[in-house]
């Protein structure tokens, strides 16, 4: 039995005609990693600030760790750690006091925790915010919000503005907090990041949850591309997981398998193979299902979804983002 700390239930936004939020029904459960993955503007900030109650929905609702994301916002704000995708900081303060400030601001606060992480993220606590690149500023956001021992953190695009090396650790800070057993929610539309560390995954397309991907069973699945010569025998029907030829041209073919690689291999190997590779199947492959130029058409989540997965979109009109890092 799932135990969900995040539940919304057709929650839904419209700004005028537009529809920035359509029926999303979502379910989190406690003590996962949960992606959002979609392109900008696909309704990724849209959805979580509406599940914070800095957005009020048109229909529907959401509960967080039990609690009314509207109607109990206070007791939801004390249940979360939210990074904003926009940080914003005091300007005038340094880098230090800022971490002291928003840690002290609440009971499950950590400074040393706080100071601790800005040092991993290779972070200069001496300088003035005003003083900051937009990189700095973003990990002195990442710090204050680690910093903090709450049920549920959620991260808005965490990684934006940083470095190769920062954006690793801000990985391995995620996976910290899984197992320390906090819920992660976070949103991003870099797909390593995502299949990373997520256990689940949602995708989103014009403001619908068009798919939702365990990320144990895609590890599960392998592209096969071939080169050959000669005639290709058609594929036998006893060989499991295999989803059929995805291209199929003259001397080459592409075949995605789910499982064991076993039987498929024994019977490649019979064949006129002069070339051959092996990869893991990855978020790509889904993302581009959901994303490529020949659904521009229709956004609909008919294509693939299965029952019970849910839809969400984001409009470029939303009011800016205002909130700090601990909010």
């Amino acid at each position: 039995m799932t135990d969900p700390i995040v539940q919304t239930h057709q929650l839904t936004k419209r700004y005028g005609n537009f529809t920035a939020l359509d029926h999303c029904n979502l379910e989190v459960d406690r003590g996962e990693v949960f992606g959002l993955l979609g392109p900008n503007g696909a309704g990724k900030t849209t959805l979580i600030r509406t599940m914070l109650g800095y957005i009020q929905p048109t229909a529907g609702e959401a509960f967080l760790d039990g609690l009314h994301c509207h109607r109990q916002t206070l007791e939801v704000h004390r249940r979360v750690a939210y990074l904003p995708g926009e940080v914003r900081l005091f300007r005038r303060m340094r880098g230090r006091d800022v971490l002291q400030f928003l840690t002290q601001l609440r009971a499950d606060g950590n400074v040393e925790r706080a100071y601790r992480i800005a040092d991993r993220l290779d972070t200069d606590l001496s300088r003035r915010v005003a003083q900051c690149s937009s990189g700095m500023r973003q990990k002195l956001g990442l710090a204050a919000v680690f910093a903090l021992d709450t049920p549920l953190l959620i991260l808005d695009e965490p990684t934006t503005h940083l470095d190769p090396t920062a954006r690793n650790e801000v990985v391995q800070l995620v996976r910290e907090a899984h197992d320390r057993g906090q819920t992660v929610l976070f949103s991003s539309h870099v797909l390593s990041e995502v299949e990373a560390v997520s256990h689940r995954t949602v995708v989103l397309r014009r403001g619908k949850l068009v798919h939702i991907q365990k990320m144990d069973e895609l590890r599960k699945q392998h592209r096969i591309s071939a080169q050959f010569s000669g005639e290709l025998p058609p594929l036998p029907d006893s060989l499991d997981g295999v989803s059929g030829w995805q291209t199929r041209t003259e001397g080459a073919f592409v075949l995605d398998v789910r499982g064991d690689l076993t039987p498929l291999l024994g019977w490649l190997a019979t064949l006129p193979i002069k070339q051959i590779s092996i990869q893991p199947l990855g978020l790509a492959s889904v993302y581009e299902r959901y994303h490529a130029s020949s659904l521009e058409d229709d956004p609909s989540p008919q294509n693939g979804i299965q029952p019970g997965e849910a839809s969400a979109t984001s409009s470029s009109t939303e009011p800016s983002e205002e909130v700090t890092a601990s909010s």
